[in-house]
């Protein structure tokens, strides 16, 4: 994809932004009109393209599905994880899979007692279909894009693509941020994760999501680059998005990026010759650099607040007490509730009443790890494990993903801070099973990846 095509795009998905804060209702088209555009384009391409097509549109989805959702064009609210899915299935039926792969349907078939026990334990106000699925959704989308993306193989110029893919509607999710609040200073009162400068959404969402487009930017500003504007556009691109990122208040979504990136950036060094470790380590200096910028500008605007969350204080400086803001007390009772109930959990989204029962509070769960424990007993444990232990026995025999362990710990982490309530974790997770072809040797590769 050359740079004038990556302008159109970007541009395009600007202007998206503008149309839709105008007219809201054309969200509901937008969803629609991703769904048809890229079915279109996977039925008709050559089965040895269908593969890319599938990445691609799975790319586009997760990077879409909060903005979507934060301008109500869901149809329905997992609309996007149900997208994900279909198009993994498309991909499982008309192209060739590992029979490794098997071990996720394993992971899948794990989760089914749970459904049944919280049906023989439903309670008046629960309706277990949606109960099924907000819990279960998530899982199920990684188990399917797992099977569909295993052992699978794509060239470094395609995975280029697809990352790029991924970034752009979050260029219009940032645009749309800066359009539905201007100013920043205006609405920061206390240290608490904000709903206005996050578009009128959750904050952790948004953070996730755009902490995730900064890691692609961060691997674009590194990678080759034809014209020096490329490089020009990308840290801009990632200044702004860094910016919206940071005032959302949320900072799980902005740590995950960061580690994501000094893992990247490690990675990167490692593989490198001397001659270009000197680049890397030029680039890296500047990224620094921006990074700072981004932080004080963020300071200014948000009249420190944003210095005081970070220390975990509160709007008069007060330490806080707990940095995990109830996350750390949500994970003990789930872990109380396997303990009760080891064999088969408690049931699918069960744990929400139990937390009630037990404590007053009415709270979803924010750790996909302690849910899945409580919720399905030891087949739980079991259906993590897969999970956990499977991308790293490939990562043994097949070294060829760059972006390996990025991509594993946006996975992990993720499901640590917000569970699995958006469709990335789930498709990041299977990129991580990919195999990158090079197209050139390997010296010239590492010359490639740095030059910039």
């Amino acid at each position: 994809m050359n740079f004038i095509q990556d302008i159109k795009l970007i541009t395009l998905h600007i202007i998206i932004a503008f149309v839709i804060y105008l007219f809201p209702v054309i969200s509901n088209i937008y969803l629609i009109g991703i769904f048809s555009y890229f079915f279109l384009k996977i039925i008709n391409a050559p089965t040895k393209e269908r593969t890319f097509q599938i990445l691609l549109a799975c790319a586009y989805v997760i990077g879409a599905e909060v903005f979507i959702r934060m301008t109500g064009g869901s149809i329905l609210y997992e609309a996007s994880k149900y997208m994900v899915i279909f198009f993994s299935v498309v991909g499982i039926v008309s192209t060739r899979i590992s029979q490794k792969s098997f071990v996720y349907v394993l992971f899948i078939l794990l989760l089914v007692p749970g459904i049944f026990v919280a049906g023989f334990n439903i309670g008046s106000d629960t309706v277990i279909r949606k109960a099924i699925a907000f819990n279960l959704s998530g899982p199920f989308c990684l188990g399917v894009a797992s099977i569909f993306c295993y052992k699978k193989s794509i060239s470094y110029s395609n995975f280029q693509k697809l990352l790029f893919y991924i970034v752009l509607p979050l260029i219009t999710t940032t645009t749309y941020l800066f359009v539905f609040n201007p100013s920043v200073r205006e609405v920061i009162t206390s240290t608490g994760s904000n709903f206005e400068t996050s578009g009128g959404f959750g904050p952790n969402q948004v953070a996730t999501v755009l902490g995730l487009g900064m890691f692609v930017l961060t691997v674009r500003f590194f990678s080759k680059a034809p014209y020096k504007l490329f490089k020009t556009v990308n840290i801009v691109i990632l200044a702004l998005m860094s910016f919206r990122a940071i005032v959302t208040f949320s900072r799980g979504g902005v740590f995950v990026a960061i580690i994501m990136i000094v893992f990247f950036i490690l990675m990167y060094f490692k593989k490198s010759n001397s001659k270009n470790r000197k680049r890397i380590t030029f680039l890296t200096s500047l990224f620094i650099i921006i990074g700072v910028s981004i932080w004080a500008i963020s300071s200014i605007e948000t009249d420190g607040f944003i210095d005081k969350r970070y220390n975990n204080e509160d709007a008069l400086g007060r330490e806080k007490e707990d940095i995990s803001t109830g996350r750390t007390a949500l994970l003990s009772l789930e872990f109380n509730a396997f303990l009760e109930n080891p064999i088969f959990g408690i049931g699918v989204g069960k744990s929400k009443e139990y937390r009630l029962e037990k404590t007053g509070v009415l709270a979803a769960s924010h750790n996909e790890m302690s849910r899945i424990l409580s919720e399905h007993g030891i087949f739980g444990l079991f259906a993590f494990s897969i999970l956990f232990l499977t991308p790293l026995v490939q990562r043994i025999r097949d070294k060829s993903n760059f972006f390996f362990y990025s991509f594993f710990l946006f996975w992990f982490l993720t499901i640590n801070h917000s569970s699995m309530r958006i469709a990335a974790p789930a498709f990041i997770y299977s990129l991580c099973l990919l195999s990158i072809k090079y197209e050139k040797p390997l010296i010239h590769r590492k010359q490639a990846i740095s030059k910039g």
